[in-house]
């Protein structure tokens, strides 16, 4: 694998941690929403990745590799319902349905997610410097 695909697999990897960032952010943003039905209720989102492998020209070993963003699955988990029969969203019985996003899973999450987006920014800055390097030796 060259320097130069280094910035490849690293930028296919920033975006995917990029995607990662946008749905923790949309999840976070509605961990407190109700609804009037459980079918109605937010469920968590959370993106599906997968790794790609492109071989070089029949070799057994690949030339490049990176991340693709194959999806974003919602969570099956049960929203929970609450007894709030003031609520201008509660159902006939008195319920409303909260969504199920877990704050302290998210927020781990975006901590995460930022922590690989600045590590591969700092893969391509070393990647980056040792280029320069290599150009500066034949001056």
């Amino acid at each position: 694998m060259s320097l130069l695909n280094i910035f490849n697999v690293s930028g296919s990897a920033m975006t995917a941690q990029s995607v990662r960032l946008n749905v923790t952010a949309s999840n976070l943003a509605n961990s407190d929403s109700v609804a009037s039905s459980a079918a109605g209720a937010y469920r968590a989102r959370h993106p599906v990745f997968q790794t790609m492998l492109h071989d070089a020209a029949g070799s057994t070993t690949p030339a490049s590799a990176g991340v693709k963003v194959l999806g974003i699955l919602e969570s099956t988990q049960t929203p929970a319902r609450r007894y709030q029969p003031d609520h201008p969203l509660a159902d006939p019985s008195g319920y409303v349905y909260s969504s199920n996003v877990n704050p302290i899973e998210e927020m781990t999450n975006m901590i995460s997610a930022s922590r690989s987006f600045q590590g591969n920014v700092e893969i391509m800055n070393s990647a980056r410097d040792l280029l320069l390097k290599t150009l500066q030796l034949g001056h």
